[in-house]
């Protein structure tokens, strides 16, 4: 594995103006994923990681599904129509080791994966990956998201960027 500071990485920022605005920016990841694609989600709690993942096997499945929130089960998987999906929530996670347990190799080699609380992974953050971090904008329901794409997601994220508060609907 290549040092993560050598990896190409390509950053950008969108403004979510709403919960609208980040169910358009789960249709456009959708159908970017393929099995091995690892999405990492960050930010405060509240600030819409598991409604952005809740968007995303919506905007996959082609209509809304039951998504309950991992924080208890720590895993849930989704067999989506194109990949399935495993949705990682690590927060009660107490050491990066304990993911393994939880089908984590598997999970990299079969599917795409969205992982929210990321930082608890430590060492076992895989070098491809698209990194989304969600934080509160102002008083209204607005968050921005930063977005960065390390490995191979530098390219993907450079060429088909997601749409930009304005393009959007």
């Amino acid at each position: 594995m290549r040092h993560a500071s050598a990896l190409p990485c390509h950053t950008l920022c969108r403004r979510l103006p709403s919960e609208a605005a980040t169910a358009r920016l789960a249709g456009w990841l959708a159908p970017c994923l393929g099995p091995g694609d690892v999405v990492l989600l960050s930010g405060d709690l509240g600030a819409g990681k598991t409604h952005l993942v809740r968007a995303l096997v919506a905007a996959a499945s082609g209509h809304p599904v039951e998504v309950p929130s991992p924080t208890f089960t720590l895993v849930q998987t989704y067999a989506l129509p194109s990949v399935d999906l495993w949705h990682f929530d690590l927060y009660r996670l107490e050491s990066p080791e304990a993911v393994l347990e939880l089908g984590w190799e598997e999970a990299l080699a079969d599917a795409a994966v969205a992982v929210e609380w990321p930082d608890r992974l430590g060492e076992l953050i895989p070098a491809d990956r698209l990194a989304i971090a969600l934080r509160f904008f102002d008083d209204s329901q607005a968050r921005l998201a930063d977005f960065a794409g390390f490995g191979h997601w530098a390219a993907r994220l450079a060429e088909h960027p997601p749409p930009s508060d304005e393009a959007m609907p």
